[in-house]
């Protein structure tokens, strides 16, 4: 695997987004801090002034009406002698003693108010309760384990960690295999207290076989990011449906999630996936008083980013601009280089360490401005004095969504219809190169394992490979004991073990179906499920629309999309757009060109695709789908010849000569 994080910002390449978009461009700027305020002041809202069977009290938790005095001192000793804050804010201090009293939470924090902690200082503090109480042995206080989705994340705070003497790690694609070795001799000693990890990583059958049996057991788990694993959420990813499978499989005794964007919905789905009762959820208001939240409407491309140049001229420091394109961060990057800004462009095409020299150059501040598609800035921690957010809003009968890839389909048997469960993929290749102690080492093994592995491995050149799976059903052992053995034999050095052919497996829930009818009726809800989805994305976009051309402050509107409300039941921030000019911003009617049926002809005459309208829409437009680059058609001239029509349009007229 390349990279642990795709980010899916290459959905909106080869799209012309200013004929996608309304030619007003909104533009939504989180500006300069107005003050040194961290929000302290911030209450939870009315959404969650519900009774709880263990009700907070101040910053404490209580169980059976009883302070857990000596928990929460642990916690708050860590705090200050690790990290050096003298309190506990909001609702950290409750959802760090729900940790430390064995049961889960979901803590929904805006960015920036110490999500981070909720897992970290349990993380420390487990080791000290396994001392006081003498309920465990010196190095068996176990590891906490954090699924990240982006790598930049898990670097920056592993680094941070260890800058503070504690011991963490993370586990990626770019790390060697003896760094991974020397990982996994310090989980065996029991020194790590973290390890982080993406969500892909719990896909590796190795992987997961390693955290079963890891010493001291998995203490807690942390899922960052949370909302990934909400299929009514806004950046739904099939591979978060199996970090609840994960917690199963590896015996995790506590989870943590965490997000920044959970609507009530969505956070309803976490706390299903995860059995986190209701009042293990902790809130804060989304509002951040040192944000200031501004949109401008621009009605021509050269206006934009003349707006933009102005702004940076005169605002200095550390910017982030976010754009929809790989494209365009590249093209962006360019003209405001030439322009004599130190810039450069970021997002998820580029290689791993591109993309880790960048970001390390950026937290340093000898690049002043990134020029990002949302694979940057998740959870980076960096104090940036200025962001400059360009949002592109789509029409209503206009969307930019690739067709959902097979992972979302099988997303859907199992969320919708409850066909099938994801459970760990399994590897058909083992191949490893032994040392000279690897036949000494299994000859004087007696073990089953040890003599199967001897027996069937095949030798190479350089190379032995075995099938354990073939194995398995030849010698009767079970598989997961032959893959334990293999790791062992890695993680000792005997070996160095290569995977491959990757076999994902699912369990069969209910019937599936036979008959050709039974088939077809399937295929059809799965579509209906799909297109579902489309205009689910497209009406989260209007949701962004109706938020900046509402007569209404626009930080109250986002505290109230997250079931929430402004501290003190306020109804206005004071220094948002809306609440500054008083009048709702006004965005101009899209130009739109007659239909061209000639046009639509050579799209027709391009390919002999007559099966889906919809598809020869997206080719007109210019969305890229699967099925639209396995073609080529991306690659051709009529590939967004038809970019300025209306999209509507553009589907009834395809429709007429589908069958």
């Amino acid at each position: 695997m390349a990279d642990d994080y795709d980010s899916g910002d290459d959905l909106f390449d080869g799209v012309n987004e200013d004929a996608l978009l309304q030619s007003s461009q909104v533009q939504t700027s989180a500006k300069r801090p107005l003050n040194e305020s961290d929000g302290n002041a911030v209450s939870r809202g009315p959404s969650d002034d519900k009774p709880s069977k263990r009700p907070r009290i101040g910053n404490s938790y209580t169980e059976d009406g009883s302070s857990s005095s000596s928990k929460l001192a642990l916690a708050t000793s860590i705090l200050k002698d690790k990290f050096g804050y003298p309190a506990f804010r909001h609702e950290q201090a409750a959802a760090i003693a729900r940790i430390l009293h064995g049961e889960n939470s979901l803590v929904v924090f805006p960015t920036g108010a110490g999500k981070s902690l909720c897992y970290q200082i349990p993380a420390i503090a487990f080791e000290a309760m396994d001392r006081e109480t003498g309920d465990r042995e010196e190095g068996d206080s176990g590891v906490t384990i954090i699924v990240s989705p982006l790598i930049a994340l898990m670097k920056d705070q592993v680094d941070a960690l260890r800058r503070r003497g504690i011991a963490a790690e993370c586990i990626d694609s770019t790390k060697s295999w003896e760094q991974i070795q020397d990982i996994n001799a310090a989980l065996r000693s029991g020194k790590l207290r973290m390890i982080y990890c993406a969500p892909e990583r719990l896909n590796n059958e190795m992987f997961v076989e390693n955290m079963k049996y890891v010493r001291g057991g998995v203490r807690l788990l942390a899922v960052d990011e949370a909302h990934c694993i909400s299929e009514w959420g806004h950046s739904f990813r099939p591979d978060y449906l199996k970090v609840a499978r994960f917690v199963d499989e590896i015996k995790a005794e506590k989870v943590i999630c965490l997000t920044a964007t959970a609507t009530p919905v969505v956070a309803d789905d976490i706390c299903n996936a995860f059995s986190i009762s209701k009042d293990g959820v902790f809130r804060t208001s989304p509002y951040r008083p040192n944000f200031r939240l501004e949109a401008v409407a621009i009605s021509k491309q050269e206006e934009k980013r003349d707006l933009l140049v102005a702004y940076l001229k005169k605002h200095k420091g550390s910017t982030l601009v976010y754009v929809t394109q790989q494209r365009q961060a590249e093209d962006l990057a360019l003209e405001l280089r030439k322009q004599g800004f130190k810039v450069q462009a970021f997002h998820a095409g580029m290689k791993t360490e591109e993309k880790t020299r960048i970001q390390d150059a950026f937290m340093a501040s000898k690049v002043d401005i990134v020029v990002a598609t949302i694979a940057f800035g998740m959870g980076i921690d960096k104090s940036v004095g200025d962001t400059f957010k360009t949002s592109h809003h789509p029409q209503t009968t206009e969307f930019d969504i690739r067709m959902s890839p097979l992972s979302i389909i099988y997303a859907a048997l199992e969320l919708r219809f409850k066909l099938i469960r994801a459970i760990t993929p399994e590897y058909s290749s083992y191949t490893f190169e032994a040392n000279n102690v690897y036949y000494p080492r299994l000859k004087n093994d007696k073990s089953p394992e040890a003599a199967a592995i001897l027996n069937n491995a095949k030798k190479a050149k350089k190379y032995h490979s075995i099938d354990p799976t073939a194995v398995s059903k030849s010698t009767g052992i079970r598989r997961n004991d032959l893959i334990k053995y293999l790791n062992m034999l890695n993680d000792t050095g005997c070996i160095k073990l290569k995977v491959s052919g990757v076999q994902n497996k699912y369990k069969i829930l209910s019937k599936l179906p036979g008959t050709d009818r039974e088939i077809d009726e399937l295929v059809e809800k799965v579509y209906a499920d799909l297109e579902l989805r489309e205009q689910q994305a497209l009406d989260r976009t209007q949701q962004l629309i109706k938020l900046v051309t509402a007569k209404k402050c626009f930080a109250l509107s986002l505290a109230q999309h997250f079931g929430m409300e402004l501290p003190g039941q306020a109804t206005q921030c004071g220094h948002c757009t809306f609440c500054v000019t008083k009048k709702a911003v006004e965005l101009p009617a899209p130009a739109r060109k007659p239909f061209d049926f000639e046009a639509a002809e050579k799209v027709l005459e391009a390919t002999d695709v007559r099966d889906d309208p919809r598809f020869l829409a997206r080719v007109a437009f210019g969305i890229k789908s699967p099925r639209v680059t396995r073609l080529g058609l991306d690659k051709k001239k009529i590939f967004a010849s038809m970019a300025e029509s209306d999209f509507e349009a553009l589907l009834a007229e395809f429709t007429k000569v589908c069958k």
